[in-house]
């Protein structure tokens, strides 16, 4: 291979790796409460169904009629029961509402204490996914040293190379920060 492959090669590996740390970071946003009905946050729901755990958008469609009202049809009635323990079990805080054919989730408005802790998360989440996308860099900087110490590459590809990858990182962290910013706004609204 040649100096110039072997370097793309690795600042790909490491670019992918920290594209699936950014796109956590947004599944896990996502799944935070906003005190708006949103289907994320139910849609990954584990349900036990025929003893096997699965999503519950597999076992059902979820829609928002208004604002802070999710509902949940089930594709089969006979499901109904285990989505609704699957909820009442969740995290979510709140009781669902079934009437025997679909199942409403009425989202209460969040206080201003709850919306401060959920900041906090949001938050915790955002340092984890900036964690991750400096731990991919640093595997593909030891990854590109040891390339150079193999003589496979010059020092000033691998120059060029760490340059090129903090320009990848800093605009993933960047990324990481706006997605942030988007859901402290979201949260803090009323």
């Amino acid at each position: 291979m040649s100096e110039e492959s072997l370097v793309e090669l690795a600042l790909h590996e490491g670019s992918e790796r920290m594209h699936r740390a950014v796109e956590h970071a947004k599944a896990e946003f996502a799944s935070v409460r906003t005190g708006r009905a949103m289907p994320a946050l139910v849609e990954k729901l584990r349900v036990e169904y025929f003893g096997a755990d699965v999503p519950l958008q597999q076992l059902a469609g979820i829609t928002v009629p208004e604002a802070r009202v999710l509902v949940v049809h089930p594709y089969d009635k006979g499901s109904l029961k285990a989505i609704e323990k699957s909820i009442q079990l969740s995290d979510l805080g709140v009781n669902p509402s079934n009437d025997g054919s679909v199942i409403r989730l009425v989202f209460p408005q969040l206080t201003e204490q709850r919306r401060k802790e959920l900041v906090k998360v949001v938050r915790q989440r955002a340092e984890d996914s900036r964690v991750a996308v400096r731990a991919a860099r640093r595997a593909v900087r030891q990854d590109l040293e040891a390339l150079e110490r193999d003589g496979d590459i010059s020092t000033d590809d691998l120059d060029r190379a760490e340059k090129e990858l903090e320009k990848r990182t800093h605009e993933l962290v960047a990324e990481i920060d706006r997605l942030l910013a988007h859901k402290e706004q979201e949260l803090l609204d009323v």
